[in-house]
C-alpha cells in the first residue's frame, strides 16, 4: 500500500535557481507556501494540494509540480515552482 504525502512546501524561485540544491532554492525563493492535500485529483491526474494562496497538482512520487496557480493566476514568467519537502 502506497500513501501519498499530505503536505509539501512549494518554493517559487527565479528560473536561474531551478537546478540548485534545496538550501540555495530556499534562500532564493520569492515566495513559499505549505500546501496540504485536498483529497481531489487535478486536471493533470495528480493529487491537488492547496494552501497560502497556492493550488498545485503535484506528482508525489517525483515531487514535480505539474500545474500551479498562485493567488488564482498562472505563475509569472521567469519563476519556477519547486517542491522542498
Amino acid at each position: 500500500m502506497t500513501t501519498e504525502p499530505q503536505r509539501f512546501t512549494v518554493l517559487l524561485v527565479p528560473e536561474y535557481v531551478e537546478n540548485k540544491d534545496t538550501v540555495s532554492a530556499r534562500e532564493a525563493a520569492v515566495r513559499s507556501a505549505v500546501v496540504e492535500a485536498t483529497g481531489e485529483t487535478g486536471e493533470t491526474g495528480y493529487p491537488r494540494y492547496a494552501g497560502d494562496g497556492i493550488v498545485a497538482d503535484i506528482d508525489p512520487r517525483t515531487r514535480t509540480v505539474e500545474a500551479l496557480l498562485v493567488d488564482g493566476a498562472e505563475l509569472d514568467y521567469g519563476l519556477s515552482a519547486l517542491v522542498a519537502s
